[in-house]
């Protein structure tokens, strides 16, 4: 068995005088998918921010590829392999899928988020470019590239937040509730997306 690419330890969060999470371990291995199971208000939204540097646990120790380090920041995501989808599909309405998903190659935009987007510097739109229509073809969504966010139905932005978290080539894909407010048959699109997945990256649930 493949040693644990992520392994999260006795995790413990509060909040005032809430306890959010108490000494919980969570071990995602290369090529798995790991679902993380509770009802609402459990805390995995919270053990995600933990992992993401949103939050930071009041104790619990964090291993990335074997070795303990500090729990990660935010500005570390992309260097350690690390990519996260959001409950809210935080897609930016006025921007067109395209440039959504560009959005998710920062580390290569040289010239700044936003404006390499946006193609102020030709050599970073085009790599950004190249690389956002082959996340949304593997998101079976290239058709989209060019239609602005806010007119996309539903399930469609859950498949353009998926591609735009692709972009950056992570080691693990952190997917937060992806089947939320899906259907039957949108439901079974993305559970077969994510096996197809692990064939190169792991799976977060």
């Amino acid at each position: 068995m493949s040693a644990a690419l992520l392994h999260a330890k006795g995790v413990s969060i509060s909040f005032g005088g809430l306890k959010a999470l108490h000494d919980v371990h969570l071990e995602l291995r290369p090529n798995e998918v790991v679902g993380v199971i509770g009802p609402n208000g459990a805390g995995k939204t919270t053990l995600f921010n933990a992992i993401c540097g949103l939050v930071t646990p009041d104790s619990g120790t964090f291993e990335f590829g074997g070795k303990e380090r500090g729990w990660p920041k935010t500005s570390e995501l992309v260097d350690l392999g690390i990519s996260r989808t959001l409950q809210g599909v935080g897609l930016f309405p006025e921007l067109t899928v395209l440039e959504n998903v560009m959005i998710g190659a920062q580390k290569l935009a040289k010239t700044g988020l936003i404006s390499a987007a946006l193609g102020s510097n030709k050599h970073d739109e085009e790599i950004l470019r190249d690389k956002a229509m082959r996340a949304l073809d593997r998101v079976y969504a290239g058709t989209l590239a060019n239609r602005r966010a806010d007119t996309l139905a539903y399930p469609d932005t859950k498949r353009v937040a998926i591609a735009r978290a692709l972009v950056s080539e992570p080691k693990i894909l952190m997917l937060d509730e992806p089947a939320g407010g899906l259907g039957p048959q949108d439901i079974e699109w993305m559970n077969n997306l994510i096996r197809n997945l692990t064939a190169t990256m792991s799976v977060l649930i």
